[in-house]
């Protein structure tokens, strides 16, 4: 039997729905992360780990995120965490791992941006990673879809976004050049950069197994600087074996602090 033909069986999900690419893309990234080396390792595991079914079942069925996704976390950081951090220091610096198409970063630019026009002396920068290089190129690109874009303002619509007319809105040159796209596999044991002030990785940890999710805590941990912060997704937790590393800043939204 055909992968495609076990992925519809198992997941119960039909291959022909999606684009062929997108099927291979999310293949693979499992692939990576259970370490099989052909399509033939993978068919075979899956079928020998039934958790695999349910790992492999979320990949295909990202939802498309959003601009600012859960409101409350951004208000968050825009009312208390990134003031408090310019309060201490001029460079801040921020890392949006897992970033898929870049809408979570470019949220965090936003944000960024009204921050130093506020405080003319202070600098921000944000690292956004992912392992999909398809994903990242979109996100360079930055031309999204307005329907991803309903939490954003018409202010700030107009402010940092230039209207297409083919219905799309890009990304302005001053929210752009906040952001470092790059390259990244978190499940490669080396943070993209160290001396961070904040990590932000939310509803990534849900596709991975618990020993992953620990690795991940442990990397994020040893990046950031002492005190600096962890934002995970409002269903994401931290396994007992990392609990320790880090301190509840804000529990509703599931804020970390490094111990």
């Amino acid at each position: 039997m055909s992968l495609q033909r076990s992925i519809e069986k198992l997941v119960h999900i039909r291959c022909s729905q999606y684009k062929e690419d997108y099927i291979k893309r999310r293949i693979l990234s499992r692939m990576r992360l259970t370490k099989q080396e052909t399509y033939d390792d993978y068919h075979k595991y899956l079928f020998a780990n039934p958790a695999e079914v349910e790992f492999l079942r979320n990949a295909l069925t990202i939802n498309v995120t959003k601009f600012f996704r859960d409101q409350e976390v951004y208000s968050l950081l825009r009312q208390d965490i990134l003031p408090s951090l310019a309060a201490k220091k001029s460079s801040i610096r921020i890392w949006c791992a897992g970033c898929a198409t870049g809408e979570e970063p470019y949220s965090y630019a936003i944000l960024a941006h009204d921050l130093m026009m506020a405080r003319k002396n202070v600098s921000i920068t944000i690292y956004a990673t992912d392992i999909d290089r398809e994903a990242i190129r979109k996100a360079v690109d930055g031309v999204y879809d307005r329907r991803v874009l309903e939490n954003v303002n018409e202010r700030d619509l107009r402010k940092h976004f230039i209207a297409r007319d083919d219905g799309k809105y890009e990304v302005r040159p001053h929210i752009r050049e906040l952001i470092k796209f790059r390259h990244h596999d978190l499940m490669s044991g080396t943070p993209i950069i160290r001396f961070l002030d904040l990590v932000s990785c939310r509803n990534v940890t849900i596709y991975f197994t618990e020993k992953q999710k620990n690795d991940l805590a442990r990397l994020f941990h040893s990046a950031l600087l002492n005190d600096g912060y962890y934002v995970m997704g409002k269903t994401e937790y931290l396994g007992r074996e990392v609990e320790h590393l880090f301190a509840s800043y804000n529990s509703a939204q599931k804020v970390l602090i490094k111990r």
